[in-house]
């Protein structure tokens, strides 16, 4: 069954949020963990978002997935696989709002990578956050039921941004 592609307003509660899934995620996956990045809407202070955090995990080595995956699914993640055969691997907390949509990601990712650029440009450049948030309201409303085509409509804009962000670095 279709899910409503559904925006809200900024919460500053989602910082609190994600700090609090940080400390578990580092507890529950231990030492293979790298980094823990907030990414995704809910990271931008002032941007509508999908109630969901969203976490780039960095693991020691590609060969940790597998394993990190596991330890998460038995804590109640479900896995949402590899969706663009990136070696980033989804899996989703279901809970009351917001849900948690963590990324693990090898070391040195692409994805990771850029998604981190993108982030701090717009938490940097309220110009380029305001249209982003206006892009994602007309693709919310023209596609309310097919979250892939609202990912997917705002990917020029991203690619965009992040070449921007990289010309300026």
């Amino acid at each position: 069954m279709p899910t409503l592609v559904e925006l809200v307003p900024y919460d500053a509660s989602w910082m609190g949020d994600f700090a609090a899934a940080e400390v578990l995620l580092r507890a529950t996956l231990g030492k293979c963990v790298v980094a823990v990045d907030h990414i995704g809407s809910t990271a931008v202070p002032g941007l509508a978002a999908k109630p969901i955090i969203d976490i780039d995990i960095t693991l020691s080595a590609l060969d940790d997935v597998p394993s990190a995956s596991s330890i998460l699914v038995k804590a109640g993640f479900e896995p949402r696989g590899n969706k663009y055969n990136d070696n980033v691997w989804a899996l989703l907390l279901k809970r009351p709002a917001p849900q948690i949509r963590v990324y693990l990601c090898p070391p040195s990712n692409q994805t990771h990578e850029r998604r981190i650029i993108f982030r701090n440009y717009l938490r940097q450049h309220d110009d380029a956050a305001a249209a982003y948030a206006v892009l994602k309201r007309r693709l919310a409303e023209q596609f309310p039921y097919d979250g892939d085509r609202y990912t997917s409509e705002k990917s020029t804009f991203i690619a965009e941004i992040v070449r921007t962000a990289q010309r300026d670095m």
